[in-house]
């Protein structure tokens, strides 16, 4: 178990004056520059291929002239290298650990760990827990999904662990019920979730436990995992319901879970670990730097430091980010952003990530019967439900109604065995769904 650096700060690090902050992560970035060099085999190729000299980067600002690392580039490494891929960069014997975060084909990304990775990733993460005002000695009710390997289960307990808190690993996909019932058995006073599944049994508290959630002992709240936790209504509903602090934390499974907390403020996330990672915003447009002043927006872009097992370089997130502020009264010196969206359309559902193009391909292998046209009808707020995924799916002419029966059967079991979630399907007749031409169709159907 660590130990809080002070009272307000988990690490000295947070308060690090810029230049000395500065210093460190470049000392810190080559080193692990020269450790890619030396060990990985996908940065080997890329260094290659871009005609890069390690040697020559010296500074985070020279970081620019490095090609980026894609999340597909990972795919095929995965695909072509199993069971980590080519750009595992630890011995075999050495990594402990393995977390699969959700793919967009169903097959998740793998993600190795080594002991010290781990130790990172939980540093990384208790800087962010404190910053959302959790504290050694407390005990949390675990609201993100504990199944098929997703990084916000086992790793959160982890970090919980190594800060002195003693975790409840119940998992979103318990449902609202027994997280009402753990609660008001063993009042925990954290409490860690997406918001908008956190909100939903907290409104149902009074009808099952006869009690209203403010009344069951929860001191703060830490939300992340989809955008919104930050937006004056969502974070307000969550206060009113619960009567407890809710802050702001991201992160990602393919450079660590946790590693952006927001602090009593409440204006933003603090980026709190120069130490352990660098986080560039990039135009996605261009591609170019874009200076973290206040009101910039951007994609965060992400290298890892002092990762041994799945070391990443220049990652591109897709996560799209405003800077809210660049100093505060908590003494944290990083700058602090507000997360705005994702270039993926990511839902939540019961607590497990599920990206809409997996469910296409599961519909897709089932041709002829169905004709791979597919949409999720969205009927709430955000991106996170507690209810089945709502599947209107294409059939083939001429299925007879028992056809129909197994058909609608048939995919409502894959999905749930691939994925993990719960499906009602809709069939409809070919040509029912719009094709456009020339436009990405959009697999996700809101509807009031």
């Amino acid at each position: 178990m660590a130990v809080p650096h002070s009272a307000r700060h988990w690490s000295a690090v947070e308060s690090l004056a810029p230049g000395d902050a500065a210093d460190l992560q470049n000392r810190r970035l080559r080193e692990q520059l020269d450790y890619l060099a030396a060990r990985s085999d996908f940065y080997k190729a890329k260094f290659a291929e871009h005609s890069v000299d390690v040697t020559r980067v010296r500074t985070v600002e020279d970081l620019a002239g490095l090609p980026f690392t894609e999340k597909q580039e990972l795919r095929d490494s995965l695909a072509a290298t199993p069971p980590l891929g080519n750009h595992v960069a630890a011995e075999a014997a050495d990594i402990v650990q393995i977390q699969a975060s959700s793919g967009t084909t169903g097959s998740p990304s793998y993600v190795g760990l080594t002991r010290r990775d781990i130790d990172v990733w939980s540093e990384l993460g208790a800087r962010a827990l404190y910053a959302n005002g959790f504290r050694p000695g407390d005990r949390l009710l675990h609201g993100f999904g504990m199944s098929k390997g997703f990084v916000g289960g086992i790793p959160v307990v982890q970090m919980a662990q190594y800060m002195g808190i003693v975790d409840i690993p119940i998992g979103a996909e318990a449902g609202a019920e027994r997280l009402l019932r753990v609660q008001a058995d063993q009042r925990p006073d954290a409490l860690i979730g997406t918001p908008n599944f956190l909100a939903y049994p907290a409104e149902q508290a009074p009808t099952i436990l006869g009690l209203r959630a403010r009344d069951l002992g929860v001191r703060a709240i830490s939300v992340g995992g989809e955008p919104g936790g930050g937006l004056p209504a969502v974070r307000g509903k969550l206060e009113s319901l619960w009567g407890a602090t809710s802050r702001e934390m991201l992160g990602g499974t393919d450079i660590a879970c946790i590693y952006w907390g927001e602090c009593e403020a409440g204006d933003g996330m603090h980026f709190l670990s120069p130490d352990l990672m660098v986080a560039e915003l990039i135009d996605p447009e261009t591609d170019e730097i874009v200076a973290p002043v206040a009101g910039a927006r951007g994609e965060l872009v992400y290298t890892a430091l002092r990762r041994q097992a799945s070391p990443l370089l220049r990652f591109r997130t897709r996560d799209h980010v405003v800077v809210t502020g660049t100093d505060c009264a908590c003494g944290r010196t990083g700058y602090k952003v507000r997360c705005v969206g994702r270039t993926d359309d990511m839902l939540i559902v019961r607590g497990i990530n599920l990206f809409p193009s997996a469910v296409k391909q599961l519909v897709s292998e089932l041709a002829p019967a169905t004709t791979g046209e597919m949409r999720i009808r969205v009927d709430f707020e955000g991106h996170s439900t507690q209810k089945p995924l709502m599947l209107v799916v294409e059939c083939s002419d001429g299925l007879g109604t028992e056809q129909q029966d197994d058909l609608r059967s048939s995919i409502e079991q894959r999905v749930r065995s691939a994925l993990g979630v719960k499906a009602v399907v809709e069939l409809v007749p070919d040509r029912t769904l719009a094709r456009p031409d020339h436009v990405k169709v959009n697999l996700i159907e809101r509807v009031s």
